[in-house]
């Protein structure tokens, strides 16, 4: 039954480094957010006396991936390697990986594709789990990232 598939509010993929492979699937995503910081500056061979904006430095704000499942341990791993470990700090090697958020439309179909570039998971959370209800694991994850790119698929 379509209706009572607990997968279909899945609707956003998530994918590690280009590989097609999908590692955890949510129903939320928010924060995508780009801000250019800007000085005000003049041309040299401008005769009008015009300030233009020069951009200087771009932020992103960290995206947050809500009620979802992990379905990879080797991505969880990667999650956790981030953070300081029982007798030591936080690994150095390979903790920033390009991921891509891929939303799905009404049928399943593959629409908007955000590829974040080297993104670094900074959070996670599970949500409350209650044993005398019959929910779903549900996982939140954080990541801040350097780059984005936003493609739409073609039909």
């Amino acid at each position: 039954m379509a209706g009572n598939d607990p997968f279909q509010v899945f609707r956003f993929l998530v994918e590690v480094e280009n590989s097609g492979v999908v590692v955890a699937a949510f129903s939320q995503f928010s924060g995508i957010r780009m801000e250019v910081q800007t000085v005000q500056g003049r041309s040299g061979d401008d005769l009008r006396g015009v300030q233009s904006y020069i951009p200087v430095l771009t932020t992103f704000a960290p995206v947050t991936l809500t009620k979802g499942v992990i379905g990879d341990n080797d991505f969880l791993d990667w999650m956790f390697a981030a953070a300081a470990g029982v007798y030591d700090g936080p690994s150095d090697k390979s903790l920033r990986r390009t991921l891509n958020i891929v939303a799905l439309d009404s049928q399943g179909r593959r629409g908007v594709t955000w590829t974040l570039y080297r993104a670094l998971p900074i959070g996670y959370e599970l949500a409350p789990m209650d044993g005398s209800r019959s929910e779903v694991l549900s996982e939140n994850l954080v990541f801040a990232f350097e780059g984005m790119e936003r493609k739409t698929e073609t039909v």
